[in-house]
Order: C-alpha cells, then sequence, then structure tokens
C-alpha cells in the first residue's frame, strides 16, 4: 500500500481554513456593491460621529482670538478649526468661508463672534452638513439688514463723529466703502475688550485687523437660521452689539438663548462658558 505524503495531514487541516478568507473578502465586495446597506452604514456613521466645529472670528480680530474656546474643545475630543474671515465685504467674506465649509465631510456646528456671526449667516445657506449655527456675542441678520443696522444706536460704536471711535485709513473723509476701520486705543480699552487685564487689551489693540466700512454695512442676504437649528449666547456687559439687540436678533431667529457674565470678547474672557454652549449644541446634532 502506498503510504500518504508526510504533509497530508497538514494539507487537511489547511483546507477548511483557506478558504475563510476568499469568504470574507467576497462578503465585503457585495456589501460594498450593495447601495442601501453602504448608505444606511454611512448614515449611522455621521449620526453617531462628534460633528466639526468651524469657529469664524469677527471685526477687529484674527482666529487666534479662538484659542481658548479651540483648546477646550480639543481636550473634549472635538475637530477644530478656526479659520481666516477676510472682513473685506460682507457676500466675499460669506463666499470664503461657504466655499472652506465645502471641503469638509460630515456634520458640522458653524460659530460665528461678532461680525462672524452675519458671515454664517450668509455662509450656511444651501449645506445640508451644517447641523447647528452658534452666534457668541453675534449678528444674526435678516436679508437686507447690516451689521451697523443692527448694533443700534445703544453701541459704543455708534458715534455721530466715526473718528472718535475709529482710526481711518486712508484718513480722508468722507470715508468710502473701502476705507480701513481700526479702533482706537480707547476704544478698545473701554469697550471692545473690557473684562480682560490691562495687558491683554493693550495686545488687542496692537494686533487688531481692520474691517471695512463696506463689510459691516453690506446688507445680508437669506439667512441660514431659518432652516438651521441656532443657539445664542449673549453677553450682558456687551457694549458693542447692546444685549437688547443680540436678544432681539435671537428670538427673532428662533434660537435656544442662554446669557452669561461677559462683554464683547467673552469667547476670551468666558472660553469655559462658550466651549460649553458650543458643546451643546453639537450634542444635538447627534441623534
Amino acid at each position: 500500500m502506498t503510504s500518504p505524503p508526510a504533509n497530508a495531514s497538514l494539507h487537511a487541516k489547511r483546507g477548511p481554513f483557506a478558504v475563510v478568507p476568499l469568504l470574507t473578502a467576497v462578503v465585503f465586495i457585495l456589501a460594498a456593491l450593495n447601495p442601501a446597506h453602504s448608505a444606511a452604514a454611512q448614515d449611522s456613521r455621521s449620526r453617531t460621529a462628534k460633528p466639526v466645529i468651524v469657529l469664524v472670528h469677527g471685526a477687529w480680530a484674527d482666529a487666534s482670538s479662538w484659542s481658548r474656546v479651540v483648546a477646550r474643545l480639543q481636550d473634549d475630543g472635538y475637530t477644530v478649526r478656526a479659520i481666516a474671515n477676510p472682513l473685506r465685504s460682507l457676500s466675499g467674506d460669506a463666499a470664503s468661508v461657504k466655499a472652506f465649509l465645502k471641503t469638509l465631510t460630515g456634520p458640522i456646528v458653524l460659530v460665528g463672534h461678532s461680525y462672524g456671526g452675519a458671515v454664517i449667516t450668509n455662509a450656511a445657506t444651501g449645506n445640508p452638513n451644517i447641523k447647528a449655527l452658534v452666534y457668541v456675542n453675534a449678528f444674526a441678520p435678516d436679508a437686507g439688514e447690516s451689521a451697523t443696522s443692527l448694533a443700534g444706536p445703544d453701541s459704543a460704536l455708534s458715534a455721530p463723529d466715526p473718528t472718535t471711535v475709529f482710526d481711518l485709513v486712508p484718513d480722508t473723509l468722507p470715508p468710502t466703502a473701502d476705507t480701513e476701520l481700526y479702533l482706537k486705543d480707547s476704544t478698545v480699552f473701554t469697550s471692545f475688550a473690557n473684562g480682560l487685564s490691562a495687558d491683554e487689551k493693550a495686545i488687542v489693540a496692537a494686533s487688531q485687523r481692520s474691517a471695512t466700512v463696506g463689510a459691516l454695512n453690506e446688507p445680508s442676504g437669506t439667512p441660514a437660521w431659518r432652516t438651521i437649528p441656532s443657539w445664542n449666547l449673549i453677553g450682558t456687559k456687551d457694549r458693542i452689539i447692546p444685549q437688547s439687540a443680540q436678544r432681539a436678533m435671537a428670538e427673532r431667529a428662533g434660537s435656544t438663548i442662554i446669557e452669561y457674565d461677559a462683554g464683547h470678547v467673552g469667547l476670551m474672557t468666558d472660553p469655559t462658558t462658550v466651549t460649553r454652549v458650543i458643546e451643546r449644541a453639537a450634542r444635538a446634532t447627534v441623534h
């Protein structure tokens, strides 16, 4: 009788298991080819994944104004992007932010501070990935309204002579839409940055980015808050956008309203509260 090969038992043992990787591969291929299954899996992931938080700064600031909020959000496991707001024109600024948002996938919580609120109001329209808007001491204009008109007569920026509040570049009068506006040091110290230390106020005054007259006076387009849930954090000590003006905009938008004991730069003086409200909005996007 012929003896079996020495490795026959090895072949017998390996045979059945060698089929497993092939079967597994077939299962994955079939699943990938099943649109319903793939869509369901993707939808499930989008419902459970944390949204990306996109932060848009306002006039006389840059993305670093969010640094204390960014650190807290990242500590809590969020992906955060604090992006540049050009501060040239409302329509142009919104288009810049809108283009950036299109590069992201999955749910987004879009946050705006001050003039950044007017920008996100326009930039979020038509993007189904944006699940929540958060306004932090911010403008939430309706169609046809400008930031300047919404600030109202009680704003520290509403002065009969703008040269008492702003430094104009060029310094010719009357200003044009392209005139650059810088806050005078006195405006920063007494109104814009109240709540910060004297040293911090000096840094804000020295490092501010100008906004144009045109950006602050350009009428807004169709507001995204008509179709996207919003949260509105109102600083009760805000001297740039008075509390009453913020509340009127928030109520009109149907926002969830939270008040806190902060001035206009509450994102710097009370980043914990600001972070908490942003995360509250983020949690509401997960179903």
